[in-house]
């Protein structure tokens, strides 16, 4: 009767039975879960409170702060953190933490007003064109144009023209993320329309856009709801890019890009007038789209495989 092996001559068999090239320890490590990056690897729960947390303040901005956001007042500019001014004042003698608060509404509201708008638009011209084969040409064609163009030039341009008001401005930004909504809409009325409980609709006569409606439409808020994530976190950092720029908000009106567009002169002498407004984006940015592929390996669980 033979004897335990030894470790040695386990591993000894293991290597002759492997493929040239291929290490033990390769072969030990295969089938084991792939390494997180650090950011995906905390829990999802953090990402979400940063969020809300987010939220949170912009909605009772007026409780937490005790400055104006807007108000000049020169005999106090450029003070330092204090009990008064916890982040110090700006250039103008703001409070940062009130317009620090003040911004995360502009800062959201840009992107769910871009989402809304782009979400609506994206839905009706991707059904248009999914459903109807005439319209397809002539609607993929104007999406491809859109897409053709640089979507901070054609923001800059739609401001240029219309002016800079919250309202141009989440419509040039809008406008920018319709293809993507089309192109996603349109592909999963293009797998459906043939499916057999599709054309039993149409066979009994069922009406274009209840059929629509009813067994077209719940199949595309499973992808919708991720590109939403996605088209969020965008429109938070295009905003952000425009302010910055001087095309984007009024000046005065606090958001995040203005305060580093503002502060960007004083950086050598405060740098936390650009370091924290811009560290709300990222972590606001980063949360959106960490929350986004969560949704989507939910969702596709066959996408999280792969990945």
């Amino acid at each position: 009767m033979k004897g335990p092996l030894s470790p040695m001559a386990v591993r000894s068999g293991l290597e002759n039975k492997m493929p040239p090239g291929q290490t033990t320890a390769g072969a030990e490590a295969e089938g084991l879960p792939k390494s997180k990056p650090f950011y995906l690897a905390a829990p999802v729960k953090i990402w979400g409170g940063i969020l809300a947390f987010a939220v949170m303040l912009a909605i009772f901005a007026p409780v937490v702060t005790t400055h104006d956001p807007v108000t000049f007042n020169t005999a106090f500019r450029l003070k330092p953190i204090s009990p008064e001014f916890w982040l110090g004042t700006d250039s103008f003698g703001r409070d940062v933490f009130s317009r620090l608060i003040y911004g995360a509404r502009i800062s959201l509201s840009v992107g769910v007003g871009t989402v809304v708008i782009s979400a609506v638009l994206g839905i009706v011209f991707g059904v248009i064109a999914g459903y109807f084969r005439w319209a397809d040409m002539i609607i993929m064609r104007l999406m491809d144009g859109l897409m053709a163009i640089p979507g901070i030039l054609l923001a800059i341009a739609l401001v240029a023209i219309s002016g800079a008001t919250l309202t141009t401005v989440l419509v040039a930004i809008a406008v920018p993320e319709i293809p993507r909504v089309v192109r996603m809409v349109r592909s999963v009325i293009i797998g459906v329309r043939n499916e057999p409980y599709v054309e039993a609709a149409m066979c009994v006569g069922t009406s274009v856009p209840f059929m629509v409606w009813r067994h077209m439409l719940p199949n595309t808020l499973a992808p919708l709801l991720v590109q939403s994530t996605y088209i969020f976190a965008s429109a938070i950092m295009t905003e952000a890019v425009l302010s910055f720029l001087g095309a984007g908000i009024p000046p005065e009106t606090p958001s995040w890009g203005n305060m580093m567009a503002d502060g960007r002169l004083y950086f050598l002498l405060k740098p936390e007038l650009v370091l924290i407004p811009g560290v709300m984006v990222s972590l606001t940015v980063l949360s959106v789209n960490i929350l986004g592929d969560v949704f989507r390996d939910n969702l596709d669980p066959r996408m999280a495989k792969r990945l």
